[in-house]
């Protein structure tokens, strides 16, 4: 099985403009995704896929592979599959770029049951929420799963609803942006029609839910925090400068 990974990367984000490119502890943030991607052995190749010669030219500077698209994608999805159709693989991951404390391990893990079963098309990560402030977090975005572990919905709404519980009584997980798909899965993917909830949540995801295709949820422990803000950024960077993979790349 051949897997490559490909990391959407635009700079033109609505909420932090030039967000690959800003700095985690000299480098940008785009290219500690990129090498901390590469560390995962079961990768054939890695790619940025972007609109953006300044991201392009960017990724080449510290030796990456950049693919250019067009730039009238709304969903990175869209544009990992743009990319991927000219690509020879069986599975592309999608690492978003501003998921800077990726491990290794959670591509292993997420592409995992693919190995298993040859019917599972998409999975992604979820991470249990222990913050309450980061459950209420808009820029989070919340997944509840069925008995068998595929995603039943996801919203940036505080999902399951307390009901007036303790926040600690209720079971809550976020999507980390981790998602092997099957190359013709994801190029199918991108020949559905975008549906109301994925554009009212802004979330990829639920185009394939609302169109009825499984997506298979594979819990990780690794600690990640997702950048959506400058605030993020810096809570990153601290949370970094302890980081030990930090040192292999």
């Amino acid at each position: 099985m051949k897997i490559v990974a490909m990391i959407p990367a635009r700079m033109g984000s609505t909420r932090f403009p030039g967000k690959p490119l800003a700095p985690i502890l000299g480098r940008s943030m785009l290219e500690h995704v990129y090498k901390r991607t590469a560390l995962a052995k079961s990768l054939s190749d890695v790619y940025v896929a972007t609109c953006d010669a300044e991201i392009s030219a960017a990724v080449g500077a510290f030796g990456g592979h950049a693919i250019m698209t067009s730039d009238r994608h709304e969903r990175a999805s869209d544009r990992i599959a743009e990319a991927a159709s000219g690509i020879e693989a069986d599975v592309i991951v999608m690492v978003q770029g501003d998921e800077p404390m990726v491990h290794p391990e959670m591509i292993e893990a997420a592409v995992a049951p693919m190995r298993l079963n040859a019917d599972i098309s998409c999975v992604n990560l979820k991470l249990r929420i222990d913050d309450e402030a980061d459950f209420k977090d808009r820029n989070t975005i919340k997944v509840v799963t069925d008995a068998q572990g595929r995603a039943l919905y996801m919203s940036r709404q505080p999902i399951p609803d307390a009901m007036g519980q303790s926040f600690a009584r209720i079971d809550a997980f976020k999507q980390v942006c981790i998602m092997p798909f099957r190359r013709d899965a994801l190029l199918g993917f991108a020949e559905l029609a975008p549906t109301a909830l994925e554009i009212a949540e802004s979330i990829d995801m639920l185009r394939f839910l609302e169109h009825g295709y499984p997506v298979h949820m594979v819990e990780t422990t690794l600690p990640t925090q997702a950048v959506d803000t400058p605030d993020d950024l810096a809570r990153v960077e601290r949370l970094m400068r302890d980081d030990p993979l930090v040192s292999t790349y």
